[in-house]
């Protein structure tokens, strides 16, 4: 048991190191291609992080699923519902965070909404991806709990292909699968009101939004499955074998289905759950041949096991610290003369890394290798003092 839980935690853990290294660039303006998402259709490394992250959640879900059901109902119920809300308002606080913010040269408290210095109102954005985890761990708990294991297999295809039909028949005829045409963004409109979704896309779209969420729900439930065949079949090269089998008939699934409902990480399609997950199997498939047979374990397993230790502690303040320090406010005098202000990640960037290499991508990826560096010495440091935070 603590073998293959050492193997899910460096998995884990790579996978919030890798969430951290594209999240954390210098500059999103010079980013090497793969350390940056698909513009739309197609998957690079970067879009695998996320639903390798699901998968993950719900292949630790089979080894605690054992135990909620012998407690019954209410302690069901009193677990999941608990680490659900405390998960999604984890996400809320982080995108609400430091609340404070800058308004006419004054540090104000920032409100639910607010009305901009450029005139326009202003919300806090309601669903992230701390959010769609709480969402797919609620829902794919439930399905798990209640549901024997042949029957959650038929429940992830009928929930993928509904959501191909809901995507094809009520996206925009012609251009169902676009920006402009997903059907989602009109019921997250209604739902969670503009100022409150996503705005990096140009226009209002939410690539968390709640109809998208519905097959990211599958991931973790195959994490599930996958979780609870280790579990059946033990280490085994049975087990492992056929794993990497399964990984590559679903991820040449994924492809294929991708020729007709295209892989699109930001509307969350069936095809790239499938081309994901296959992915996602293969590569446990491997740390666990790697560690729990042929026993390589190093300074490369014990680097990504401390990620994987504290993942959603060392998560949440990658992206809570850069806020905090966002209100602080540097002089800084930039390329075109105009006197500004930076934030002290930014005047990092700006006087160190920026400056060692022509190449402006080398400098804004070694300060993302930087922010790697910075977190998992926290994260060593309450290993070594047996700190773990879980929800």
């Amino acid at each position: 048991m603590k073998q293959r839980y050492y193997s899910l935690d460096v998995f884990r853990g790579a996978t919030v190191a890798l969430m951290i290294l594209v999240n954390n660039p210098g500059s999103w303006e010079h980013i090497f291609a793969p350390l940056d998402h698909a513009p739309w259709e197609g998957c690079t490394p970067t879009d695998l992080v996320f639903p390798f992250f699901l998968f993950a959640v719900g292949n630790a879900m089979a080894f605690v699923m054992p135990r909620l059901r012998e407690g019954g109902n209410k302690t069901f119920f009193k677990k999941v519902i608990k680490r659900t809300l405390l998960i999604f308002f984890i996400g809320l606080f982080l995108n609400w965070s430091p609340f404070l913010m800058w308004s006419q040269n004054k540090i104000v408290f920032k409100p639910w909404e607010w009305t901009g210095d450029d005139g326009l109102l202003h919300g806090i954005r309601t669903l992230g991806v701390l959010q769609r985890i709480a969402l797919c761990y609620f829902f794919a708990s439930l399905i798990a709990y209640y549901f024997k294991q042949k029957t959650v297999i038929y429940i992830c295809i009928l929930i993928l292909l509904l959501y191909w039909g809901l995507c094809h028949f009520l996206g925009t005829p012609g251009d169902p699968y676009s920006l402009s045409g997903y059907f989602g963004t009109a019921i997250d409109k209604t739902i969670l009101g503009d100022i409150h979704m996503y705005h990096g896309e140009g226009v209002v779209f939410d690539p968390e939004g709640l109809m998208s969420t519905l097959p990211a729900i599958v991931q973790v439930l195959i994490g599930f499955l996958v979780g609870n065949f280790i579990l059946k079949k033990g280490k085994t090269y049975e087990m492992v074998s056929t794993l990497f089998a399964w990984g590559v008939g679903l991820a040449c699934l994924g492809y294929l289905w991708g020729l007709e409902f295209p892989i699109a990480k930001k509307i969350w399609t069936s095809s790239y759950v499938a081309y994901t997950s296959g992915l996602a199997l293969l590569t446990l498939s491997v740390f666990i041949f790697l560690l729990e047979f042929k026993n390589a374990k190093g300074a490369w397993s014990k680097f990504f096991d401390v990620f994987g230790k504290n993942p959603l502690f060392i998560f949440v303040l990658s992206g809570f610290l850069p806020r905090l320090l966002g209100i602080v406010r540097i002089p800084h005098v930039g390329e075109n003369g105009v006197s500004d202000f930076i934030t002290p990640f930014g005047w990092f960037y700006e006087h160190v890394c920026k400056n060692i290499a022509s190449d402006l991508r080398i400098g804004s990826e070694f300060y993302a290798l930087c922010m790697i560096l910075f977190f998992w010495l926290i994260v060593y440091f309450m290993d070594k003092k047996k700190i773990y935070i879980k929800v």
